[in-house]
C-alpha cells in the first residue's frame, strides 16, 4: 500500500479525539476508525482497511491500538505510525491515571455507572452500522459469506482466533486454488505463516502466559525496570480479550510476583474496561497503584511498544500479500473472519448494553442519526453519556 500524504496535525487531532471517545473495546474502536478514515475522509478503501484490520488481528498485542498504527502508517509513513498510535494512547492514559489517582487516594474508584449505561447502547449502533459497511466490501462472495458464517459461529463457541482466521484464510486458499493459473505458494505468504507460528509458539516456548504454577513466599523485587520488562513480556505474547489479558496479569503480578492482590487486580481491570481508548491501559491503573506516576508511564510504555515494532516489521508484508492472487485469497479468507470475529463481539456487547426499553430506544435513535443524518459518532457518545449520567442523577437507574 503506496503511504498517502496527510499532515501530522489531522492524524495527530483525529486519534486523539478517538482516543478520548471511544468507549466499547476493540470492536467499537474498529467501527469508530471506518467510519472516520474510510466513509468520512476516504483515506482509505474498504478493502485497504480490512487488510488492515486482518494484519493487526494476527499480531500480539492490542488489535485497535495496532490498527491505528497501521493507519497512521499508510497516511504519513512512519512519522504516521508514531503519531496516530501514540495519539491514540495518550488520552486513554491520561483518563486511566486520574482514576489511578482517585483509587490511591480514596481507596475507591469513582461511579461511572451512569455514563457507561448511556454510551454502551450507542455503541452497538456505531458497531452494526461499520459490520453492515464492511461486510459488503469483505463479504462479496458465497464462498467468503460461508466461511464468515462458520467463523461467526465457532468464535462464539469459544474457538481460538488466531486458529479461527487460519482456518479461514486456508479455506480460502483452498477454494480459489483450481482457478489460479500460477499455483506456486508465494514467499510472503510463508513468511506470514512463519513469523504468527513463531509469535503463538513463543509463550509455550518460554513459559508465558496464565497456567503457570503459583510461587510461594515473598514479592519479586519491585522497580522500574522489572515492571517495564513485565508488561513488555505480557504485550509481546497476548492474543485476545481482556478477560486474556486478566490471565496473564493474575499469572505474573499476582501468582508470581505478588505485586498486586487480586482485589486490586479486578479494580485495574474493571477501570480499563469501562474507560475509552485501549483496554491495555489496564497497564497504566496497575503502575500507577505500584510506582506512582513514573510506573504508570513505564507500564504503559513497556505493554504498548511491541504493538509498535510488530507493526512497523509486518507492513511491507502485508502489501505482497495482495501482490499474489493465492496470498491474495488466504487474506481474504482473512478479513472475511475478521469481520466474524468483530461480529461476535459486538453480539456480546449489544447482550450487555441492551438492558430495557430506554437502552434499545438509544441504541434505535442513534443508529437512525447515522444512517440518515450521518452524525459524527463521537456526538452520538456525548449524547448517550450525558442521557446516562441524567438517569443516574435522577435516581432512574
Amino acid at each position: 500500500m503506496s503511504v498517502s500524504s496527510t499532515s501530522l496535525p489531522e492524524l495527530a487531532l483525529l486519534f486523539l479525539r478517538l482516543g478520548t471517545t471511544a468507549f466499547g473495546g476493540p470492536a467499537a474502536h474498529v467501527a469508530l476508525m471506518e467510519e472516520e478514515v474510510v466513509r468520512r475522509r476516504g483515506w482509505l478503501t474498504q478493502q485497504q482497511f480490512l487488510d488492515l484490520l486482518s494484519a493487526a488481528n494476527l499480531v500480539p498485542g492490542p488489535n485497535s491500538t495496532e490498527l491505528a498504527i497501521h493507519i497512521g502508517y499508510a497516511r504519513r509513513g512512519w512519522a504516521g505510525l508514531l503519531v496516530a498510535g501514540i495519539c491514540f494512547i495518550l488520552p486513554a492514559m491520561l483518563i486511566v491515571m486520574a482514576f489511578a489517582w482517585a483509587y490511591v487516594r480514596f481507596g475507591t474508584l469513582p461511579a461511572i455507572t451512569g455514563v457507561l449505561y448511556g454510551v454502551k447502547p450507542v455503541i452497538v449502533a456505531v458497531v452494526a452500522q461499520a459490520l453492515w459497511s464492511l461486510g459488503r466490501s469483505a463479504l462479496t462472495t458465497w464462498p467468503l459469506r460461508i466461511v464468515a458464517g462458520g467463523a461467526l459461529v465457532l468464535g462464539l463457541l469459544g474457538m481460538n482466533e488466531l486458529m479461527l482466521l487460519f482456518a479461514a484464510g486456508l479455506v480460502m486458499g483452498a477454494v480459489r486454488w483450481p482457478t489460479l493459473a500460477h499455483k506456486s505458494v508465494p514467499p510472503a505468504l510463508l513468511k506470514l505463516v512463519g513469523a504468527v507460528a513463531v509469535l503463538a509458539l513463543l509463550p509455550l516456548v518460554l513459559g508465558l502466559g496464565p497456567g503457570q504454577p503459583a510461587t510461594a513466599g515473598a514479592a519479586a523485587p519491585l522497580g522500574l525496570l522489572p515492571l517495564g520488562l513485565a508488561f513488555a513480556k505480557i504485550g509481546s505474547v497476548l492474543y485476545g480479550s481482556g478477560y486474556v489479558l486478566l490471565a496473564f496479569l493474575d499469572a505474573d503480578l499476582v501468582q508470581r510476583f505478588h505485586w498486586l492482590t487480586q482485589a486490586q487486580l479486578l479494580d485495574a481491570v474493571v477501570v480499563g474496561q469501562v474507560t475509552p481508548g485501549p483496554v491495555f491501559t489496564t497497564a497504566t491503573f496497575v503502575g500507577y497503584v505500584l510506582q506512582g506516576w513514573r510506573g504508570a508511564l513505564v507500564a504503559t510504555a513497556g505493554i504498548f511498544l511491541p504493538a509498535f515494532v510488530f507493526v512497523g516489521l509486518s507492513i511491507k508484508l502485508v502489501a505482497q500479500l495482495r501482490q499474489s492472487p493465492l496470498a491474495g485469497a488466504f487474506l481474504d479468507g482473512l478479513n472475511a473472519a475478521s469481520w466474524a470475529l468483530m461480529a461476535a463481539v459486538s453480539l456480546t456487547l449489544a447482550r450487555t448494553a441492551l438492558l430495557d426499553l430506554p437502552t434499545v430506544a438509544l441504541a434505535l435513535v442513534s443508529a437512525g442519526l447515522l444512517l440518515r443524518y450521518k452524525v459524527n459518532s463521537a456526538w452520538l457518545v456525548l449524547g448517550g453519556a450525558l442521557v446516562g449520567y441524567g438517569l443516574q442523577q435522577a435516581g432512574m437507574l
